[in-house]
């Protein structure tokens, strides 16, 4: 029964023997890409302490052997998910899913011993891969995700009975010929496989998310914003783009102050009925018109950005009281939109008595110098606003104010704080400062968030706007010209507006905006650009039109499942013609054996069609008597090659090609 078994090639045949050591090195190597794709959302306590268990058992296996003691493997098991509770609150979720698989394949490593451990151990790597396309899709981490697999296939392919004799190079050749055949495939089911119009599983993350501008700000929350150079969006212009200075992509507008904290008002939530939601104000476009489209990277919010100030909402998006756009869900995936905005307009040229309320409300008992301040130049120019503004500009202009990334901390009264003690901060600190100053004066006035600036790619020919672009500045209310921009951060750092958020930075990051880096930054953005349009940005929608210049208009699912089945059968049918062609044309040594056929053939020995090469070649020798000894010396070494080992060496080969080409059947000796 054994014989039997082994023959059929059962699993119990083929899985119960011990690994070897190429073979276990090559499940370490999968294993540690595991961690290695995982990291950058984990711990890095959790990383680094999976890293030395992994490198622990891989030196126990190779200098001492067996499997890990269970009195080593239980506690370490039973502390796994402990840890993860420890660390998270909780075994559920994206990042407590994936340091739990992680944990989960190391453990495993401690009792792989055996063929079949090490199958189970890879398949389990490969989902554990894939998993981390979750956190993230961009370019990079695709790529990394993709070469993870190599280790992983090469584990498969050295499970395989008579590959642990093959030389290493001649393995992961094999590795690779055969990943690059599967590209095609790849291909076809990323085309026609139907997409759904959102994700089928994604749990929801409990750790931070990169969330960009939000709907409140105070004094700090942007210094993470400042120092993240990750993409915000991409504007593509149908025209030449704005100048610099012009560039303020509204975001979320802030009417409410509670002493220390800017918030949106309550008309600028998504939720709220659209029957209880105010008009936008109403805007007289004066010139100015730009139409660009923005692709906007994920936020997991509802905010969507615009070029101050937008004339209407995309689809899926309604303004607020404020001309604030609102997705009607959160931005989950990149989202593309098309907007219209104009740089020369008159925004609310009447304001109401209830606007007028809230745009001048202050708490009570916070920052009294400022509101002295403040109510100083109310009594000296109360009927001239534009003054004020002025006096206020020049005040942080000449009152000895400092841009920087690193302001120290400020007490209850910020305000005060910051006018009279620190002054140093960043944009939200002037911004707040400044409107804190015009409502105390009896102007009314709010704070606008959003993005100022970005880099002009002219290689892809668009507008790219990162995170360390996140700006705020102010509005005041003025009769006759309405709510009208005011960026008291220009008034201490002109750069910050004309020259960007890098320049504003100054020397504690002079190293990282070197323009040769930022070249290479940049430049590396179109790639990851083409990505996002062609493959992050592959929805639905667009595969519906996929098969518009065969005369399809609008694909449906069994469409798509038809061109599936036919793209797959093209393939495979190439790929078997491939396959039987190489066979018969390209495999060196049935190309020497053609060549001894023919020569004998020339002698009138021809190879019958049911005669196998021992037969064949017996026969030869028989007829050429003086010729025996070098046909079975050649025959020999043909069956050795063909049918004694899996894969011939290539020297092999060619030696007995080379024999094959010195032969040439001399007749018979009368």
């Amino acid at each position: 029964m054994k014989p039997f078994a082994r023959a059929l090639g059962s699993p119990r045949a083929t899985d119960d023997h011990m690994l070897d050591r190429r073979a276990f090195d090559l499940l370490c190597l999968t294993m540690a890409a595991v961690v290695a794709v995982h990291a950058p959302h984990l711990p890095v306590w959790w990383s680094a302490g999976l890293s030395v268990l992994l490198a622990g058992r891989w030196m126990q296996r190779r200098f001492r052997g067996g499997r890990v003691s269970w009195l080593i493997r239980l506690p370490l098991t039973l502390a796994l998910p402990a840890g993860v509770i420890a660390q998270y609150g909780s075994l559920f979720g994206q990042e407590p899913g994936s340091a739990l698989i992680a944990g989960m394949l190391v453990l495993k490593l401690l009792e792989t011993e055996r063929t079949r451990d090490a199958r189970v151990g890879v398949a389990f790597a490969c989902f554990g891969l894939m998993s981390a396309l979750l956190f993230s899709q961009t370019l990079l981490p695709t790529l990394f995700v993709a070469l993870g697999l190599i280790p992983a296939l090469a584990t498969l392919s050295a499970l395989e009975p008579g590959h642990a004799s093959l030389h290493w190079r001649m393995q992961l050749g094999g590795v690779l010929r055969m990943a690059t055949l599967a590209l095609p495939l790849a291909l076809a089911g990323f085309l026609f496989i139907p997409r759904l119009s959102s994700p089928l599983w994604g749990a929801p993350s409990s750790g931070p998310a990169r969330t960009g501008v939000s709907g409140s700000m105070a004094p700090g929350d942007f210094t993470q914003l400042l120092i993240d150079d990750s993409p915000a969006f991409r504007v593509s212009f149908d025209g030449p783009p704005p100048p610099p200075a012009q560039r303020y992509f509204r975001g979320p507008v802030l009417w409410r102050f509670d002493g220390r904290r800017w918030s949106a008002a309550h008309d600028a939530s998504p939720h709220t009925p659209e029957a209880l939601r105010p008009q936008a104000e109403p805007m007289r476009v004066l010139g100015g018109v730009y139409r660009y489209q923005i692709a906007l990277q994920p936020t997991q919010q509802h905010w969507l950005f615009a070029l101050d100030t937008p004339i209407d909402p995309p689809r899926d998006a309604h303004f607020t009281q404020a001309r604030t756009l609102l997705h009607a869900s959160r931005i989950r995936s990149l989202y593309h939109y098309q907007m219209r905005s104009s740089t020369v307009h008159v925004l609310a040229p009447q304001l109401s008595a209830n606007d007028r309320h809230r745009a001048l409300l202050l708490p009570q008992g916070f920052d009294p110098r400022a509101r002295a301040l403040a109510e100083t130049w109310r009594r000296e120019y109360g009927d001239q606003p534009q003054t004020i503004v002025d006096t206020a500009l020049k005040l942080f202009h000449d009152g000895g104010f400092r841009y920087t990334l690193t302001p120290p901390p400020l007490g209850r009264d910020t305000v005060d704080d910051f006018l009279f003690s620190t002054r140093q901060g960043f944009c939200e600190h002037y911004a707040s400062a400044f409107t804190f100053l015009m409502r105390a004066a009896g102007i009314p006035a709010r704070v606008v968030t959003g993005y100022q600036g970005g880099y002009w790619n002219p290689m892809g020919d668009y507008l790219l706007v990162r995170q360390s672009d996140a700006h705020a500045w102010s509005e005041v209310w003025m009769p006759n010209r309405g709510w009208v921009r005011v960026d008291p951060t220009a008034a201490v750092r002109p750069e910050r507006v004309d020259l960007g958020s890098a320049a504003a930075a100054g020397a504690s990051r002079e190293w990282y905006q070197a323009s040769w880096l930022q070249n290479i930054r940049n430049r590396w953005d179109i790639v990851n650009r083409w990505w996002n349009q062609a493959v992050t940005g592959f929805d639905d929608l667009r595969q519906r039109g996929l098969l518009k210049p065969f005369g399809v208009q609008k694909a449906d699912s069994r469409t798509l499942g038809v061109a599936l089945a036919i793209s797959v059968s093209v393939l495979l049918a190439a790929g078997l013609g491939l396959a039987l062609w190489r066979k018969r044309r390209q495999d060196p040594l049935d190309r020497a054996m053609h060549l001894l056929q023919r020569r004998l053939a020339r002698r009138g020995i021809q190879r019958g069609l049911a005669e196998g090469p021992r037969d064949y070649l017996t026969r030869a020798a028989r007829e050429l008597p003086h010729e025996r000894d070098r046909l079975e010396m050649l025959l020999q070494s043909y069956l050795d090659l063909r049918y004694a080992q899996t894969e011939a060496e290539t020297s092999a080969v060619r030696a007995f090609t080379r024999r094959v080409r010195e032969f040439t059947p001399r007749p018979a000796v009368q």
